[in-house]
């Protein structure tokens, strides 16, 4: 418990110190310092798919504003003591994901080099000692290059302010580059702004703006049927309906913040964290409460037994180890993030809440079987009939979600460069898609009525249902029939008309 509370405690200070990390479209440097890269020295400066400033027949939304890439107040700093030479240039090189083999170079087919080496120099293809860049066959002024370089005994280089405008739709990486060995420590600060037609939202965010305004609208249709039925019967509502409330209400606010999360990035370019953590720590919220709903659900608890038992505590420690684990991965992912996480430190965070989800769903099914055999030994038709359909959607629920986690690995193991950047918002969308229809079956299933009493627990007729939650117990004759079937009446002996049975008659007979 102590474990947890500290987990509570330091998520915080986790999202504080995204804050400081990138604010989206206006990328800023805050003494990045310059990382060994082969026979190089690279700071990435950022990467951004950006909607061609010009309409074209592969971008219809691109049309009466400017795309650009802005460099503002660009400074490299390097120490006291290596201040007393001229150094080699720093550049900064902009260039579109398809023209990525313009950068560097390999002599005789070996290894391959951002830096030019002696024996390039040797075949008169670049200087040594210089970043090796060539003109792109497609567009011979691209990649952008433009650099600075220190004077003398200069400690501070600042590159002049630039923009570079955007005529062609693409992925666009920029990178800090430089080849010598003596700039030791250098570090960047500044920014650069990346700016899209429509406004600063990324390229591959911004279809998610338009999503999540149309998902905005779908909950709020549901929730006006859910509590229009809600209202109508209140007196009958049974508290699985009140957690589902719950789970409508959530969903609202989760999809409204996304909303105005990226709206207000897109005007202003620069993402509202307090927001985004809203966002992130709603959604959360929400998927582990249906997550433990469904579970106990599965588990019949309010309609064919009172409590969960001794279960009551494994159930809110599996939902509090998964509510960290997704908030911690939502909060990485989305507070100030812009360029994708690399591949171990998303997997580090991934598979926590795979493993998580797993167990959920092995649970879930195990209960259901258990609890379908006993409505089926106690002839409980009505809730047995609500059951099946409730484990038919979960069965395609989880099929339809092995289907897409497999053609998420296959697009991303085919997309490394994020070429195909413009279809990427498809797979955060499914999965809020799915879980949406998932919430809309569950609410037709067990929406309120004037019935919904039948679905409710009883006493009378589940005394001995709860008594063993693995096998099947014997069951007892009740005086009152059950609720959810009509018992056939029992046979009368028929009686003759002074009143004696058919047995009694052929007893005396027989004597």
């Amino acid at each position: 418990m102590l474990k947890l509370q500290n987990s509570i405690f330091l998520l915080p200070v986790l999202c504080f110190c995204f804050v400081f990390i990138s604010d989206a479209s206006v990328h800023v440097y805050n003494g990045e310092k310059f990382v060994s890269k082969g026979n190089a020295f690279v700071v990435h400066g950022g990467s951004e798919g950006i909607y061609s400033s010009f309409p074209d027949r592969h971008n219809i939304t691109a049309i009466g504003s400017d795309s650009y890439i802005r460099f503002e107040k660009i400074i490299f700093h390097r120490p006291k003591e290596f201040a007393n030479f001229s150094s080699r240039s720093i550049q900064a090189i902009v260039f579109e994901v398809e023209d990525r083999e313009t950068i560097g170079g390999s002599a005789y087919g070996g290894q391959r080099a951002v830096c030019c080496t002696g024996d390039l120099a040797k075949l008169g293809v670049c200087s040594e000692g210089e970043v090796i860049i060539r003109p792109s066959t497609e567009n011979p002024s691209w990649p952008k290059v433009f650099g600075i370089s220190f004077d003398g005994d200069d400690e501070v280089a600042t590159l002049p302010s630039k923009s570079i405008q955007i005529t062609k739709t693409g992925m666009y990486n920029l990178y800090f580059i430089h080849c010598d060995l003596n700039l030791k420590d250098l570090i960047v600060e500044g920014k650069t702004v990346w700016k899209n037609p429509a406004g600063y939202l990324p390229g591959r965010m911004a279809p998610l703006m338009n999503f999540y305004g149309f998902m905005s609208l779908a909950f709020v249709i549901l929730g006006i049927f859910w509590f229009l039925q809600y209202a109508r019967f209140w007196r009958e509502v049974l508290p699985l309906q009140n957690c589902i409330t719950l789970v409508i209400t959530l969903g609202m606010l989760e999809m409204a913040l996304w909303y105005f999360d990226y709206t207000e990035f897109n005007e202003s370019g620069i993402r509202p964290v307090g927001i985004t953590m809203w966002a992130v720590t709603l959604g959360t919220i929400k998927r582990t409460i249906a997550r433990i709903i469904i579970l106990m659900v599965s588990m019949g608890y309010g309609v064919v037994r009172p409590t969960l038992g001794g279960l009551t505590s494994k159930v809110i420690m599996l939902g509090a180890t998964f509510f960290l684990a997704s908030e911690v991965l939502e909060l990485v992912e989305n507070v100030g993030a812009v360029s994708d996480l690399s591949g171990k430190a998303r997997l580090f965070l991934v598979l926590p809440v795979a493993i998580l989800d797993a167990f959920f769903i092995l649970w879930i099914f195990t209960s259901l079987s258990a609890t379908l055999n006993k409505l089926q030994a106690r002839r409980m038709v009505v809730k047995l009939d609500i059951y099946r359909k409730f484990t038919n959607a979960l069965a395609v629920a989880v099929i339809v979600s092995v289907g897409w986690i497999c053609y998420e690995l296959y697009f991303k193991s085919n997309d490394v460069y994020n070429e195909q950047w413009q279809k990427a918002w498809i797979i955060p969308a499914f999965w809020q898609v799915l879980s949406f229809s998932l919430l809309c079956v569950i609410c037709v299933l067990w929406a309120p009525s004037q019935n919904s009493m039948r679905y409710a627990y009883s006493e009378e007729a589940n005394e001995d249902f709860h008594k063993d939650d693995t096998t099947l117990t014997l069951i007892k004759p009740s005086t009152t029939p059950s609720k959810d079937f009509r018992i056939a009446p029992e046979a009368r002996p028929v009686q003759g008309s002074n009143g004696a049975s058919n047995s009694d008659l052929e007893e005396d007979k027989t004597e």
